[in-house]
């Protein structure tokens, strides 16, 4: 099973050596499917005395501009992973951009010196828009690529175009002068898998066969998908937004972002969406965004070097990853601000709308629909909303938080059982299961058939004269050269009440079937199999609402604005508000979900409705829970999350939370100048703590500064390399004066120059809001408790997210680091 190798690479080494050996991002790990065990190697081994001995050395949080160290200037050259991270492990924010702030003022500094200098530094300026412009490149044409792929395999399971294989069913048709008005999607050219294989067209015979083939080439592109991702990449499973949105907080998922994963994600993205599962490609979108921008970031040392730095570069990434799945470059904006960033300054803010306009463009160019629009499912209104459809609007809200609150809950369940119980061992058998099932139950309706972003399309579009589909079956008395845009009212034919039952039962199938397909070992987005459910619940109260309009236009509701003969309800309308209120309850996203569903629509006429519905499923949603879907999924898998959104309000001080607590171990700690090489040495090797606070004198106590361990391993390893005199007996020495010493004693190690001389220190009488607050704002990984000037102990991040469940209620372990 992949989660029992999980942390077989790099995390039990007891060699000084091993923190060189920086892992590479075709290393690749399944931490998307597991749950994470971060017990021995993160932010709480600073305090974890009794975790594994001899773990990588990471660097832990600095905290002011004398983190940025002058290690280099002690070391003749410079030492592989010096200033890098290890694998699972949270960045520095502060030092990260002191060390950036200092790479600025070198460049600045040397402009003048010469042209060469002056160009770097122009180049070094123009590096973020340089770095964003090719994300949206690649972000548009891979997304361009993935809808023309995925859209031809879809239209395989049902047939093949034999005057070119590589028209899809409607491509195929287009040049066709044998198509009528009544079966516009039949034409010689296309064959069903049941005309070439056995020659019938029609009958119990053909719809068997096409019955067969269907479930074949479904189970096909699912297992082709699930052993892609498992044997070459198992970090694109999944949607990514929980991970992207983990790794844009500071932490570290090598590989995450790696080619390998874009590559394999590309490819099996349009398998699992042409298999015929309940997921979408809107989610994965994003991940492949964030694989550009990271693959693409290396480019500029700018951003390879700072891990900060590159999350900027990310959160512009997930922008134009928005940009492309819906078509709505703003709303992929406010996307990323809302839902995805951890840190968005205003630059970013600037950066994000320029990569998400032109990934948008080059989707526009590439044209992938063949309707010169950025989706498949954009429509166009014409009839204005009255005030007495806030009621039914505000229902669907009411189901779309219902929805949301199930869905949530029922999904987490089971991942949980998933990952605790033998079924999570055969990920592949699972797909397996769970695409047989879909394709057995879906193919005999009609609407779980079509390829949920046509199913959107045909439930969005109004009904007009030019439009075949059963949902417009009305009993038409008008005369054909009537105004398309002012089309009455009419009674309900014997389609439409036949396609509300199947638009029923493709509701009851869509809901369980989205439950148990998020999650599993392919990649899944959540964002169009929701929508789907929303629309088809909306299309349904919207034909019930027209039709009450209809049959009871004298009632005092409809009396006032619906007269007998004129166009009053539009049902394409419900379901575009049913689609964003289920949207909505699942992920909790509002601003931005109500401005990529009227870019979708072109209008701004419908943005009451919309935000009316979108804001009472949030309301409904956070009545049975406040986590969305990818808050769930980041505790689910124990990431080292602390959600900016998250409200602290209780009263413990900082003393409650810190550590070491009572009957707990004395905390390890570096003295200025008493200890020996030897000393440090063996600290290190008997602890996994990830830094080491320095305090004046054991009796004392006053705090000094802290030393990282990765910092100490390098310093005191180069030392031994490259300075004579430096023995195990050696005084090391963390004063700005070293203290006299016997004529016969070696020569001592001066290690100020790695030390932090102002790390973030709190008293322990400091009210923890203030404290989670700190951590939020300036991504810190841990602070110092004092009193008085004297160390009393540690808080890290992890000791807050502990403390947080407590305080809620839930047992840590088992939410957290399992």
């Amino acid at each position: 099973m992949e989660s029992e190798q999980l942390f077989h690479r790099g995390y039990y080494r007891n060699s000084y050596n091993s923190i060189t050996s920086a892992s590479s991002d075709e290393e690749l790990l399944d931490g998307a499917g597991v749950i994470m065990d971060f017990q021995t190697s993160e932010d709480d081994n600073l305090l974890d005395g009794d975790t594994a001995v001899g773990t990588h050395y990471t660097m832990t949080n600095g905290g002011s501009i004398n983190s940025s160290t002058h290690l280099l200037d002690l070391l003749d050259e410079p030492i592989p992973g010096v200033g890098t991270y290890d694998d699972f492990h949270t960045i520095d924010w502060v030092r990260e951009k002191c060390k950036d702030r200092e790479r600025h003022r070198r460049i600045n500094s040397k402009k003048k010196e010469s042209a060469w200098e002056m160009t770097k530094s122009l180049y070094d300026a123009w590096s973020g828009w340089l770095v964003v412009t090719l994300t949206g490149l690649a972000s548009g044409a891979l997304a361009g690529l993935i809808d023309i792929a995925a859209d031809w395999m879809t239209d395989l399971k049902e047939g093949i175009c034999l005057s070119a294989l590589w028209y899809n069913h409607e491509q195929c048709c287009w040049g066709s002068n044998e198509t009528t008005f009544e079966e516009r999607d039949k034409c010689p050219q296309w064959k069903t898998w049941a005309e070439l294989i056995i020659g019938q067209a029609e009958g119990p015979g053909s719809y068997i066969m096409n019955y067969i083939m269907y479930i074949f080439w479904a189970l096909s592109f699912a297992f082709l998908a699930v052993s892609l991702v498992k044997v070459f990449a198992p970090y694109a499973c999944g949607s990514g937004i929980p991970e992207i949105k983990t790794i844009l907080s500071g932490f570290i998922i090598r590989g995450y972002l790696g080619k390998w994963t874009l590559m394999i994600k590309t490819i099996t993205l349009v398998l699992a969406v042409a298999s015929g599962l309940s997921l979408g490609k809107e989610g994965p979108l994003v991940h492949v965004a964030c694989c550009c921008g990271n693959i693409f970031s290396y480019l500029f040392p700018k951003y390879s070097t700072n891990e900060a730095k590159k999350r900027e570069v990310l959160s512009a990434a997930s922008a134009a990853g928005v940009s492309v799945a819906f078509g709505a470059p703003i709303g992929g904006v406010l996307f990323s601000l809302e839902e995805v960033s951890y840190y968005f300054p205003l630059k970013t803010l600037w950066r994000s709308f320029f990569a998400a306009l032109v990934a948008a463009f080059v989707l526009r160019s590439i044209n992938p629909f063949g309707n010169s629009r950025l989706v498949l499912f954009y429509v166009e209104y014409h009839t204005p909303w009255y005030l007495f459809e806030l009621f039914p609007f505000i229902l669907l809200g009411v189901f779309g938080g219902l929805w949301g609150a199930f869905f949530i809950r029922a999904n987490i369940a089971w991942c949980r059982r998933r990952k605790s119980t033998r079924f999570g061992k055969y990920p592949v058998l699972e797909v397996i299961v769970v695409a047989a099932i879909t394709a057995v139950i879906a193919f005999p309706n009609p609407y779980t058939r079509l390829n949920t972003s046509e199913l959107i399309k045909e439930l969005f579009t109004d009904c007009g004269p030019l439009e075949s589909s059963s949902l417009c079956d009305y009993r038409n008395d008008m005369n054909a050269s009537k105004i398309v845009d002012d089309i009455p009212d009419r009674p309900a034919g014997l389609g439409v009440y036949s396609a509300i039952w199947q638009l029923c039962l493709a509701l009851i199938f869509k809901i369980i079937m989205t439950v148990f397909t998020f999650g599993i070992k392919v990649p899944s987005g959540l964002f169009i199999p929701s929508m789907a459910i929303g629309a088809i619940a909306g299309r349904i109260v919207g034909i019930a609402v027209e039709q009450l309009a209809y049959y009871h236009h004298d009632w005092f509701i409809f009396k006032e604005w619906c007269e007998v003969g004129a166009d009053c309800i539009t049902p394409g309308l419900y379901a575009m508000v049913g689609a964003a209120a289920c949207l909505g309850g699942v992920t909790r996203m509002t601003v931005s979900l109500v401005v990529i569903v009227f870019e979708l629509t072109g209008g701004l006429e419908y943005i009451v409705p919309l935000m009316a519905a979108v804001m009472t499923s949030k309301w409904v949603g956070d009545a049975f829970g406040r986590e969305g879907i990818y808050e769930a999924h980041i505790r689910l898998n124990g990431y080292p999350f602390l959600d900016a959104k998250e409200e602290f309000t209780h009263t413990t001080l900082a003393a409650d939370v810190m550590r070491p607590r009572r009957n707990d171990p004395p905390l390890a700690v570096l003295t200025q100048d008493n200890m020996t090489v030897d000393d440090i040495e063996n600290m290190i090797n008997e602890t996994s703590y990830n830094g080491f606070p320095v305090i004046m004198s054991k009796e004392s106590q006053r705090l000094v500064g802290f030393a990282l361990r990765r910092d100490l391993t390098i310093a005191i390893e180069s030392a031994r390399k490259k300075q004579e005199g430096i023995v195990g007996s050696s005084r090391v020495c963390f004063a700005q004066h070293t203290p006299s010493l016997p004529a016969e004693s070696p020569r001592p190690l001066k290690l100020r120059s790695i030390l932090d001389m102002s790390p973030f220190t709190v008293t322990d009488h400091t009210p923890m809001e203030i404290v989670v607050d700190i951590f939020r704002k300036l991504g810190l990984r841990q602070c110092l408790v004092t009193h008085n000037g004297r160390l009393l102990g540690i808080i890290t991040k992890k000791d807050i997210l502990r403390h947080m469940a407590q305080t809620a209620n839930q047992d840590p372990a088992s939410i957290m680091f399992n």
